[in-house]
């Protein structure tokens, strides 16, 4: 087959709108949870409406979904569904239930520092010097924005909840990086989500939603406050919107750009989302806070270039909003 001829303008336009919809689904997701829907039915719901998704749009293309091959790679597959797809999607939920949606963000996608330390402790590979800085900015920018000299005034649970939210990223990161060696990113993604849903459904089965009121018509709160709509169009919406959408943008965005390209350009998620909290939740940030959101996001970009190991295969996308 032809490899695709890479544009890569056509690349930032994917990425750019994959993570626009990240974005705008944790205000929808907020939303929901507002309406009284918990977290971990929340998480049920999406991982599999997301999986049934994908698996038709796969039957659709006429692609065979293949089974894992040996106990190495049946592992390697329930490791990236479990931790890096289900309990970053409830971990993520619970942060922006708790924190405002910024910071929850930002919390989460210390993911790519975790990433380079491991490859750097773990795996012995060559880094360079930048490692280290960017480390030591995105340790000092996030205790900036959580603001430790007065006694750490965000929730506790919320900031537990995002540093977990980095470490499950961080495994989808690591684990996707070596199962896209041996399937489409596409292949990797649908399995991954089977997982989380089969997970999700034996913890919190999905029959818990109907105990929501599906034809309810919740606000959509703070500044949209006077916006109503039926909950389960915003379940339709974190769906197909909100997880389908821009996952599918961030995919094809890798057959224009590298993975470390498409990373470095979904960093704008976080300040994407301080601005969602700010215009629709009127959440507010101090000039402190928001000098460690840009400190520690120049961390971030520091230690995602710092890997000096040039891969052959695309590693998956973040998985996050």
């Amino acid at each position: 087959m032809t490899p695709p001829v890479r544009n890569p303008a056509k690349g930032y336009l994917l990425v750019a709108t994959g993570a626009t919809f990240f974005v705008m689904n944790a205000g929808v997701s907020r939303a929901i949870q507002g309406a009284g829907v918990d977290s971990m039915t929340l998480t049920t719901v999406r991982c599999t409406g997301t999986a049934l998704v994908l698996v038709g749009f796969l039957l659709m293309r006429g692609v065979r979904l293949p089974l894992p091959r040996g106990w190495l790679e049946t592992i390697s597959v329930l490791g990236l569904g479990i931790s890096g797809v289900a309990l970053v999607q409830w971990l993520y939920f619970v942060a922006i239930d708790r924190l405002p949606v910024g910071i929850a963000l930002l919390l989460e996608y210390t993911a790519p520092v975790l990433v380079a330390l491991f490859a750097r402790v773990v795996y012995r590979e060559r880094v360079r010097r930048r490692l280290w800085l960017g480390l030591a900015l995105a340790l000092t920018g996030l205790a900036l924005v959580a603001r430790v000299w007065a006694g750490l005034t965000l929730d506790a649970v919320g900031v537990l909840a995002g540093l977990g939210a980095a470490v499950s990223l961080a495994a989808y990161f690591l684990l996707g990086e070596r199962g896209v060696t041996l399937q489409s990113p596409l292949v990797v993604l649908t399995q991954a989500f089977i997982v989380a849903a089969v997970f999700w459904n034996l913890v919190r089965p999905i029959s818990a939603l109907w105990a929501a009121d599906l034809v309810d018509e919740p606000n959509l709160g703070g500044a949209l406050s006077h916006v109503t709509t039926h909950l389960w169009l915003l379940f339709v919406w974190m769906i197909l919107l909100g997880t389908v959408v821009p996952f599918l943008a961030e995919l094809s965005a890798l057959r224009h750009l590298t993975a470390t390209e498409v990373t470095l350009i979904g960093m704008l998620e976080p300040i994407g989302a301080s601005v969602l909290g700010w215009s629709w939740f009127k959440e507010s940030l101090s000039p402190l806070q928001l000098g460690g959101i840009a400190l520690v996001l120049a961390g971030i970009a520091l230690a995602q270039t710092a890997r000096m190991r040039r891969r052959v295969e695309p590693a998956t996308p973040p998985l996050v909003g």
